[in-house]
């Protein structure tokens, strides 16, 4: 590894020394990864109208994240006990896998297949590329280096629904997750190539101090999620609110487990205590997470049918969405401590009008309140997200503080997963279960957003616990 003053960052004896290329190659799993994530509902609307099965809609994105938490939580560990290299490697091809049968099915479950094989994969490179600077960099850089990463994760939320409304255009919406199948490949072949120093081609843990696999915990919520999902695909009161009844019991046993297992555990303790600044705001980032899945999902499919909205100009929405998230983001990092209750509540108060705001202007198909909308979700995540964070760690009990640090995307995605699975049960239940036509999307366009309102509220109530003056010393020191 290069030395690098701990003042500045050489990137000139970075390159030199081949590191800088090496994280390069790194970043691009989580370019990848992130591209995909937000690409998919932009070509949905293509997407439906040849494989058919709108009743599906919301298992894309759910069983996605559902695998990416998986594997995401499974690299961690084994690189304990195989190679960086060799895990680099098999998540690359497992995401260029998974976009190929995703570019080549001709059904919506094989589709559905592919897309939890490429959750497999993309959750994977993530998990690794923080694991390598962990790894391969001084640590005097990594700051840097993370700020880097940070910066890839904006570039692909906003190119992400862009390159799938050109591809879609221009070729057809296989032609995009062709592209990521390139992708995949070639991470596989430079991350054999690239990572040869011997940090990453062997193991370097000691048998038994690794951090066990959360097996229980996990197959749990990948049951609860799948039947919280199966529960909205043919709509009957009875089986379907028995199927959501058993989810929602599966998530709360799934916390339950979590909490049982201290050397496996995803969570930091007191998980959802209002009585603790890390429940309040764990509460907080479950609630929003759930909450603005609707327009993600099913925000192109409805305009496109509803309102002919070229698919474009959804796509330009979308990455507005990310934009305003990493614009408010960086403009906040260094507000005073003093103003962090305004911030967080004012956040969630944004991405609470944006949810409400959605289930007046989508149904209109007015494009520019559509787009305000979509800059208050984005934005209040932007401005409230660090701060959130922030207290969540600083809270934590003592020996907690790395778990908590991790544990918000992990919810943030679970939170995704969930909220995919809940959108196509509001969506089917309000007209999609009898296909897509232009009636049944307008009746969609006003509960998808609706339903979800009461949640974003639970959000906002969250940020006022999590900001109360009556929260902020550390009670859960002990």
């Amino acid at each position: 590894m290069t030395e690098i003053s701990t003042n500045r960052v050489d990137w000139r004896a970075l390159w030199a020394s081949g590191d800088l290329a090496r994280f390069c190659f790194i970043s691009l799993g989580i370019l990848l990864h992130a591209t995909n994530e937000t690409m998919v509902a932009t070509v949905m609307p293509a997407m439906v109208g040849d494989l058919a099965g709108v009743q599906l809609v919301g298992w894309s994105l759910a069983i996605y994240e559902l695998g990416a938490i998986v594997a995401g939580a499974a690299a961690g560990r084994l690189v304990s006990y195989v190679a960086l290299r060799t895990n680099m490697v098999v998540a690359a091809l497992l995401y260029a896998t998974g976009a190929l049968i995703c570019a080549t099915a001709p059904s919506m479950p094989l589709f559905l297949t592919g897309r939890l094989i490429e959750g497999f994969g993309g959750g994977a490179l993530v998990s690794l590329a923080f694991v390598s600077v962990e790894r391969l960099f001084p640590r005097a850089i990594w700051p840097q280096l993370f700020g880097v990463m940070s910066a890839i994760w904006g570039v692909a939320a906003f190119s992400g629904p862009l390159l799938g409304a050109i591809m879609t255009e221009l070729l057809s919406w296989r032609w995009a997750f062709g592209i990521f199948t390139l992708g995949g490949t070639a991470m596989a072949l430079a991350s054999f190539i690239v990572l040869d120093t011997s940090e990453a081609t062997r193991p370097q843990a000691i048998i038994g101090t690794a951090p066990l696999f959360p097996f229980a915990a996990l197959g749990c919520l990948a049951v609860s999620v799948l039947l919280i999902a199966t529960a909205g695909v043919d709509i009957a009161l009875l089986r379907s609110s028995l199927l959501l009844t058993l989810g929602l019991i599966g998530l709360a046993l799934f916390v339950y487990i979590d909490a049982l297992k201290p050397r496996s555990r995803l969570f930091p303790s007191q998980l959802f205590s209002w009585r603790s600044p890390v429940g309040a705001g764990m509460t907080l980032v479950a609630a929003l997470s759930v909450a603005t899945c609707s327009f993600g999902v099913y925000g192109p499919l409805i305009l496109t049918s509803l309102h002919d909205i070229p698919i474009l100009t959804t796509g330009y929405i979308i990455a507005a969405e990310a934009i305003a998230w990493s614009t408010l983001s960086i403009l906040v990092a260094n507000a005073p401590p003093q103003r962090e209750r305004l911030i967080i509540v004012g956040g969630a108060v944004m991405i609470a009008t944006g949810i409400a705001g959605f289930a007046y202007t989508v149904p209109m198909g007015s494009i520019p309140l559509i787009l305000l909308c979509a800059l208050l979700q984005g934005g209040g995540f932007g401005i409230a997200w660090p701060f959130v964070t922030r207290a969540i760690v600083a809270s934590a009990r003592t020996g907690e503080q790395t778990i908590a640090s991790a544990a918000v995307p992990t919810m943030q995605r679970i939170g995704y997963a969930v909220g995919a699975a809940l959108t196509g049960i509001v969506a089917n239940a309000s007209g999609f279960s009898e296909g897509l036509n232009r009636e049944a999307a307008a009746n969609v366009a006003t509960w998808l957003f609706l339903a979800f309102v009461p949640l974003a509220l639970v959000g906002c109530l969250a940020a006022l616990r999590i900001s109360a003056p009556a929260a902020r010393p550390q009670e859960a020191t002990g």
